[in-house]
């Protein structure tokens, strides 16, 4: 390594990778720059790249850390070395864009100058880009939910795959989920993966209806949910190994099963998931050994259809697919299921959760009525960049009590944009 006045000059895999202002602080609480970002991705870089390696991978930068804004950047930077691979992804749109794929640690080393905090990695291979060969469990938490309850979930999840011929490789997901990752040959498009995915959430929920719902709406949601949504084409998630935009720079850690009950999400960040890796390696490293096959679970998809259990929504921003049942939230159907109003938008979360203690300041009889699970923050994603939503739900609130709609606090969002 050698250093000049704002660079630091790594050699890795035989390649001279330049830091540019290696001490610039991206995580202000412990004090990580993007010179130690850099490191922690060579510390792990072989499980980081069995994990998104030869992946497309959406660049998701912090250029001012995680107290400032960032943005999503699907095209790879025109300024790139040429060892810097791409692939050409095509989106329904008809837009494309080239994707950078990892090969190798300095590639790694490469997009941590960039601010590149998570690997978000495509479920498809560079060399087939229509068959993905991983399907994807997220285990999303209502708020308020209790850490014992997702994994509770996880075992379920654990026991349905393996009932129907599959191996799932949990890790937790850096901040309140898990995800379980689950490697597949490459046979099925992203339609079937997705169905198959959906069937596998049904089950699931079959299982552990006091715990897991497969319900896409949030006002309709309970437990954890199971978001078969991230099999759909052009979704990436955190890979493992991903270092999150958290005051504590928790990362996404692999788990071998027998840890995770004991496990808590703050046992893993950028400063100890390194001697983590020295001392146990990568607990997902015979996951390519473990490739499986969807038909049972597309099986049970298909039993569900004869049972009247067609289609789930999509997300917002797809294509209406056939057998969808109408893509429409319910508190905006014509007989509304749920009371919903909405508090306010923002460019920043932090302001938009502001706007909401502003409103429980405003009406605190109503407040005391409210459950964790019914306040509902969405994050909004735009074409490079995200704004959050804040809606509440009234059904915990007795009637007389519950406030009208009113004017948004704050309102600074912009227009059209899509849930992410």
């Amino acid at each position: 390594m050698s250093r000049t006045a704002e660079h630091e000059r790594l050699v890795v895999a035989g390649r001279e990778v330049a830091i540019s202002n290696p001490r610039k602080v991206l995580f202000p609480g412990p004090g990580h720059t993007k010179l130690d970002l850099a490191n922690y991705y060579l510390a792990v870089a072989a499980g980081a790249l069995r994990a998104a390696g030869d992946r497309p991978n959406m660049l998701v930068r912090y250029p001012d850390g995680i107290g400032g804004e960032f943005f999503y950047q699907k095209r790879a930077p025109a300024s790139r070395p040429p060892w810097i691979d791409v692939v050409t992804l095509r989106f329904p749109s008809g837009r494309t864009a080239d994707e950078v794929v990892p090969r190798d640690a300095a590639a790694l080393a490469w997009m941590s100058n960039l601010a590149c905090l998570e690997l978000h990695a495509h479920p498809v291979r560079a060399d087939d880009l229509d068959h993905p060969d991983e399907l994807r469990v997220d285990l999303d938490p209502v708020p308020g939910l209790r850490w014992h309850e997702v994994r509770e979930v996880a075992h379920v999840v654990r026991a349905t795959l393996e009932d129907h011929g599959l191996t799932g490789w949990p890790k937790t997901s850096g901040k309140r989920g898990l995800h379980i990752y689950v490697r597949i040959e490459q046979r099925w498009t992203f339609a079937e993966v997705r169905r198959a995915a959906l069937a596998l959430a049904r089950e699931v929920e079959r299982r552990a209806p006091s715990l897991a719902t497969s319900a896409w709406w949030k006002e309709e949601r309970h437990g954890v949910f199971v978001d078969y949504n991230q099999n759909a084409k052009d979704r990436t998630m955190a890979a493992a190994y991903s270092v999150r935009p958290t005051d504590d720079a928790r990362v996404s850690a692999p788990l071998a099963w027998d840890e995770v009950d004991a496990c808590e999400p703050a046992d893993f960040t950028l400063a100890t998931m390194p001697a983590r890796y020295a001392i146990v390696g990568d607990r997902h490293a015979a996951m390519d050994e473990r490739r499986g096959s969807l038909e049972s679970l597309l099986e049970l998809s298909a039993r569900h259809e004869r049972d009247g259990f067609g289609d789930a929504p999509w997300p917002p921003h797809y294509r209406k697919a056939a057998g969808e049942p109408p893509r429409v939230q319910p508190s905006r159907r014509r007989a509304a299921r749920h009371p919903l109003i909405e508090i306010g938008r923002a460019l920043r979360r932090e302001d938009a959760l502001a706007g909401l203690e502003r409103w429980r300041e405003r009406h605190p009889k109503a407040a005391r009525h409210l459950e964790p699970a019914d306040v509902l923050v969405d994050a909004m994603r735009g074409r490079s960049s995200t704004w959050t939503r804040v809606r509440i739900n009234l059904q915990h609130v007795p009637e007389k009590l519950r406030p009208a709609q009113e004017a948004l606090d704050p309102n600074d969002a912009p227009g059209k944009t899509s849930r992410g």
